[in-house]
């Protein structure tokens, strides 16, 4: 529904040194480990680079000339990558694991840190009568960083195109209109199975609202958050995260953790929590065991998890390390988002808790519609928009999904006349809100739809764009491949730019893949 500024942009901030730290580290005994651990070390690293070893020797600060020395000295790569370390060795005096540990991280092969413990274990700090008061500090300094990031880059939220009557940023806290929040048990059913998401929507007010108070305050173990798509799901979670920022919910929970799947996809080699963490969060969480804390994680668009059904299914054989990542989660508070579709596949992996909470979030409610417009549309444009839900029943069905509504109060704002029939039918609200991101993401300008299909390039890219979102719809696929992409366009390389207002391209360590953007 809203498109907040890329979340590679906020965790790119993190990870230069957003969360610098007030209290001084003390010096690891790891520092001080045998020379047997460290031959241990870097025997399993140099394993375990391989082939990779000439990027990791240039990662490492070795000259070129080092590098081809190395290449034409040894004949297998475990060699070669076992004598880019014994250079680096050389040339920095000996450096520590923990060293070695700060370049793998650096290198995103958080995978082999894993492994290193597992094999040898991590050797701990020797007791330290202070010990107890420094965790707790560190403990209290992570809490109030993470608070007042939360606060600072998800306090206001950016909409599609700029609000009608402010700035582009939302006061989230401000303008929050309370979501109608519905048991799921009911509700689910009906979405999975209903034919027409008209007849679902219509439903929707039978439905008895649950508090927004009562569902966060209770602090169950386990909460799930089911929605069709633009429905509120983020916004909710983002509401979440400044309510416990500012106290108001989970309180005696120390740390929340924020993560989206369509961000995890692109780290399949990060095996468990603790990685994880020192990926997204590593200038916050000083690389701590998170199992000695209590914390809550949040995990947002469980639909667009590029490994699901490895997720779901523990007898299919898994070769992404990310996904045992998300099942540890399950041992900590969690609260999951996502399509109906998802959340209804993945309660059966949640079933042990007996403190479990489904939900589902319905939308606005017919004061939350009312609240939008008020607030959100020009004076003397007001009247046009509750004339048009109120006359037309899809618009008015359609307005609950407060995607639908943003995008609705937009295009009959932004025009200058209106045709009262422009939302008489879902393919008419579908077309309109289409045309509209066309004309403002892709083409921008402001012809008419026969002026843009009498090009003939843009009649192609509009009917390549309906033809892969039709097919992904029928597939009930988020994720798909440049690949799947060429099927229907083979010069999509040349022209790659002009579908980005409406695809995304995700690059991977493993490649690239795309996603639509809503």
């Amino acid at each position: 529904m809203f498109n907040v500024p890329s979340v590679l942009g906020f965790y790119d901030k993190m990870e230069n040194s957003l969360f610098s730290s007030s209290v001084e580290k003390e010096v690891s005994s790891n520092d001080f480990v045998s020379d047997e651990f460290i031959s241990k070390c870097y025997g399993e690293v140099s394993y375990n680079i391989g082939s990779d070893w000439l990027r990791w020797g240039r990662h490492l600060g070795l000259s070129d000339s080092d590098l081809d020395n190395i290449g034409s000295d040894n004949k297998n790569s475990y060699e070669k990558a076992d004598n880019v370390l014994k250079k680096w060795k050389q040339k920095n005096g000996n450096p520590s694991w923990e060293q070695l540990k700060k370049e793998l991280m650096a290198f995103d092969r958080l995978d082999i840190v894993s492994k290193i413990r597992t094999k040898f274990g991590e050797i701990s700090s020797s007791p330290n009568k202070n010990s107890n008061v420094s965790s707790k500090k560190d403990l209290l300094r992570m809490s109030a960083e993470l608070k007042k990031y939360y606060l600072k880059y998800y306090g206001k939220i950016g909409e599609l195109q700029p609000l009608l009557k402010a700035s582009a940023n939302v006061d989230l806290i401000q303008k929050f209109i309370d979501l109608c929040v519905v048991n799921a048990v009911n509700a689910q059913v009906d979405a999975v199975f209903s034919v027409e998401r008209k007849d679902f929507l219509e439903k929707q007010m039978n439905y008895t609202p649950i508090p927004y108070s009562e569902i966060f305050t209770k602090e169950e173990s386990v909460i799930l958050i089911s929605g069709i798509a633009g429905i509120g799901k983020t916004w909710l979670l983002r509401k979440c995260l400044l309510d416990w920022s500012n106290g108001l919910i989970w309180k005696n929970v120390e740390l929340v953790f924020y993560l989206e799947c369509r961000r995890l996809n692109q780290h399949q080699n990060i095996s468990n929590i603790n990685e994880l963490l020192n990926v997204f969060y590593k200038d916050v969480v000083n690389d701590i065991n998170i199992s000695n804390h209590t914390a809550l994680f949040i995990i947002d668009g469980l639909d667009e998890f590029k490994y699901m059904n490895e997720l779901l299914n523990s007898s299919l054989t898994c070769n992404y390390p990310i996904v045992n990542a998300l099942k540890e989660v399950q041992k900590y508070k969690h609260v999951i988002a996502g399509r109906v579709y998802a959340i209804d596949q993945y309660q059966s992996l949640s079933a042990k808790h007996s403190d479990k909470l489904t939900i589902q979030i319905m939308g606005f409610n017919e004061n939350g519609i009312n609240n939008y417009v008020e607030n959100h549309v020009v004076e003397e444009k007001k009247e046009v928009v509750k004339t048009t839900l109120k006359e037309s029943p899809i618009a008015k069905a359609m307005a609950s999904v407060p995607f639908y509504l943003s995008s609705m109060c937009k295009i009959i704002s932004d025009s200058k006349k209106i045709d009262s029939n422009s939302f008489f039918t879902m393919t008419d609200l579908y077309a309109n809100i289409f045309l509209y991101f066309l004309r403002e993401h892709i083409i921008k300008n402001n012809k008419l739809v026969y002026e843009i299909m009498e090009d003939s390039f843009n009649k192609k890219c509009i009917l390549n764009i309906c033809k892969i979102a039709y097919k992904l719809f029928v597939e009930n696929k988020i994720i798909f491949s440049k690949e799947e992409i060429q099927a229907y366009y083979s010069d999509f390389d040349k022209n790659e730019g002009n579908y980005f207002g409406f695809i995304e391209k995700i690059e991977t360590d493993l490649g690239c893949y795309y996603q639509f953007a809503q």
